[in-house]
C-alpha cells in the first residue's frame, strides 16, 4: 500500500476527527467571506451576475480523508458561493436518535460493510472502494406491493428527519445560498426498491404495479419538499440519473408516459414554496431537457463532458435554463493542471458567460481520493478566477 492509501487504514476515531475538522474550517471560512446568496440568485434566475458561482464541495467522503487539511486549506482561500446539504446519507436515510442499532455512516462508508436503509435496500461499501452500491432490494415480487406501500415507506412527515441539516441553515442562511438534496428521488428510488433490471421490464410487464409505487414515492417526495421549505432552503436538488453516455435508458415517450407528470407537481410544490429546482440527471439527457425546462426546472446538472456536447446544450438551452457542473471529474486525475485551467475557462465561456453568468460551475460529480493535492488547486484557482 503506497502512502497516500495510508488513510484508508486510519481508525475510525481518527476518521471522525479527520471529517469534523474539515467540516468546521471550511463553515467557518465561508462565515469569513462577503455574502454571495443574491448573487447565486441572480446567476441560477438568469438575471445577470457579476461572476460565475462556485460549489467545488462535492466530494466523497475518501478525498477528505486523503488530503485533510490541505483541501481544507483550499476551501479557506476559495470558498464555494452556495452551499448544498443532506440530512443524512442517502444510502442509508434517516436514522432517529433513540433507534437501536444505528448504522454509522463513517463505519460503513470506510470499511466493508453491508446493511439496509430506511427502505428497505441492502446496501454493500468495499475496503478501497469509494461510495455504496445497492445489493439487494426489498420488493421481490409484486404480490408485496401493498405489504410494501403499508409498511415499508418511511414517513416523510417524521420528526427530525431533516435534522441533520439545520446547522447549515442556522449558520449560513442568511449570507448563502443554501440548498436542501434529495437523493434517489423518483426513477433511482423505483429502482433502489424494485432492482434496476427487475424495473427496465416492469415498465412493459406491470404498469399498473409501477406507476402505483411511483405515485407513493411522488406523494413522499412532496413531504420532504415541504419540510425543506419550513427549513428555509434557497433551493430543492433532486438526483435521478437518466442518460447513459449516448441516450437515455427510457424511451421519450416512455418517459414522460410514466414521469412527466410527476416532476411537474413535484416541480410546482417546489416554486410554490418560492424555491429553485435544481435536476441533476448524468449521462446524456439531451432528449429530455426541453422537457425538463418546460415542467420548471431552473439549473440543470451536471452536463457531463463525454456525454453531453457543451456547445450544443449552450446553443439549444443556454439562456432558457442555468446549468450546474461541466467540469470533467473523471480527468481531474490524469490532466495537468494547465489542462484542468484551460478546461474550467471553456466551460465558462461556453455555458456562462454568454448567458449572465448562468451557470454555477462545479465537477460533474463527486471527486474521489486518486486527484493530486496540484490538480486540485489549479481546479480551484480557474473556478475562482473568472
Amino acid at each position: 500500500m503506497t502512502e497516500s492509501e495510508d488513510f484508508r487504514l486510519l481508525p475510525l476515531s481518527e476518521v471522525g476527527n479527520i471529517v469534523a475538522r474539515f467540516e468546521k474550517r471550511v463553515s467557518d471560512a465561508q462565515l469569513s467571506y462577503p455574502p454571495t446568496r443574491e448573487m447565486v440568485r441572480r446567476a441560477i434566475r438568469r438575471q445577470g451576475a457579476p461572476r460565475c458561482p462556485v460549489r467545488i464541495k462535492r466530494l466523497s467522503l475518501d478525498i477528505v480523508l486523503r488530503h485533510g487539511d490541505a483541501l481544507a486549506d483550499l476551501f479557506c482561500e476559495y470558498p464555494d458561493d452556495l452551499i448544498m446539504t443532506a440530512p443524512y446519507e442517502s444510502s442509508i436515510g434517516y436514522q432517529p436518535h433513540d433507534l437501536r442499532g444505528r448504522i454509522d455512516p463513517l463505519r460503513v462508508l470506510t470499511q466493508s460493510a453491508e446493511w439496509a436503509d430506511e427502505w428497505g435496500t441492502r446496501w454493500g461499501h468495499a475496503f478501497g472502494g469509494v461510495g455504496a452500491t445497492p445489493v439487494d432490494h426489498p420488493l421481490k415480487d409484486w404480490s408485496q406491493l401493498d405489504e410494501y406501500l403499508a409498511h415499508g415507506i418511511p414517513d416523510p412527515r417524521a420528526a427530525g428527519r431533516l435534522d441533520g441539516a439545520r446547522p447549515v441553515f442556522t449558520t449560513h442562511g442568511q449570507s448563502k445560498y443554501c440548498g436542501g438534496i434529495i437523493h434517489l428521488a423518483l426513477f433511482e428510488r423505483l429502482q433502489a426498491v424494485r432492482g434496476m433490471q427487475n424495473l427496465l421490464m416492469d415498465f412493459y410487464t406491470n404498469e399498473r404495479e409501477v406507476r402505483k409505487l411511483g405515485d407513493a414515492i411522488a406523494r413522499s417526495l412532496l413531504h420532504v419538499i415541504r419540510g425543506w421549505a419550513e427549513m428555509g432552503a434557497d433551493s430543492v436538488y433532486l438526483t435521478d440519473d437518466w442518460g447513459t453516455q449516448t441516450s437515455l435508458m427510457l424511451s421519450l415517450e416512455m418517459w414522460r408516459s410514466f414521469f412527466a407528470e410527476h416532476y411537474r407537481t413535484i416541480f410546482e410544490e417546489i416554486h410554490r414554496h418560492g424555491m429553485d429546482v435544481m435536476f441533476h440527471s448524468c449521462g446524456n439527457v439531451m432528449a429530455i431537457i426541453p422537457d425538463l425546462i418546460s415542467l420548471g426546472v431552473d439549473v440543470i446538472d451536471p452536463i457531463q463532458p463525454g456525454a453531453m456536447d457543451q456547445k450544443e446544450v449552450a446553443r439549444q438551452f443556454g439562456g432558457k435554463v442555468a446549468f450546474f457542473g461541466g467540469i470533467d471529474d473523471q480527468r481531474l486525475a490524469t490532466h495537468t493542471p494547465e489542462q484542468i485551467r484551460e478546461e474550467v475557462r471553456r466551460t465558462i465561456e461556453t455555458l456562462g458567460a454568454p448567458f449572465g453568468n448562468a451557470l454555477i460551475v462545479a465537477p460533474a460529480n463527486i471527486m474521489t481520493p486518486e486527484i493530486p493535492l496540484e490538480n486540485l488547486r489549479a481546479l480551484f484557482e480557474a473556478c475562482h478566477a473568472a
